[in-house]
């Protein structure tokens, strides 16, 4: 009897320490990482330290309150790092045929360059691409993977 309650003491005390553990690389919460990136106008400045994609509503190229959020602190980091280029690739979930999922990753992309246009970065700095289901970012199938994969990810091109 004693052993078991050792064992229970033990695995209870594991069990907290593992629930106190931060998130990998700092993880905010809100589309950045957080934490020690470099600010450096680099890929990984902009994941860790702004938040390089939006996410959007099943069949749904219309860019929530979230995306808006950020979407106006890619606008500032692209105002603070001049020289750089993105592209913006449109990503659907596996839904569809592959004609209209190209299609509406196109209307996607379109949509957050448009939205950043309107922050006042210039056309110019900005492509886009289309990517439709070919590149799911969650290989599942269900309404999970289906909300990670309907999305549109900024990425520095220069």
């Amino acid at each position: 009897m004693k052993f078991s309650t050792k064992l229970l003491a033990m695995i209870s005390a594991v069990a907290m320490l593992a629930a106190c553990e931060t998130a990998p690389n700092g993880s905010d919460g809100k589309g950045g990482k957080g934490g020690t990136a470099p600010h450096d106008g680099s890929q990984r400045d902009l994941e860790v330290n702004v938040g390089d994609r939006v996410f959007f509503d099943y069949d749904s190229s219309v860019i929530n309150s979230e995306g808006e959020a950020t979407l106006q602190r890619q606008a500032e980091w692209m105002k603070k790092n001049k020289s750089v280029k993105v592209s913006i690739e449109g990503h659907c979930d596996e839904r569809g045929t592959r004609e209209y999922n190209l299609a509406l990753g196109e209307r996607r992309a379109s949509a957050v360059k448009s939205y950043l246009a309107n922050l006042g970065v210039a056309s110019s700095r900005v492509s886009t691409i289309s990517y439709g289901k070919e590149r799911p970012a969650v290989a599942e199938s269900d309404d999970s993977a289906y909300s990670q994969n309907r999305r549109g990810v900024t990425v520095v091109s220069n």
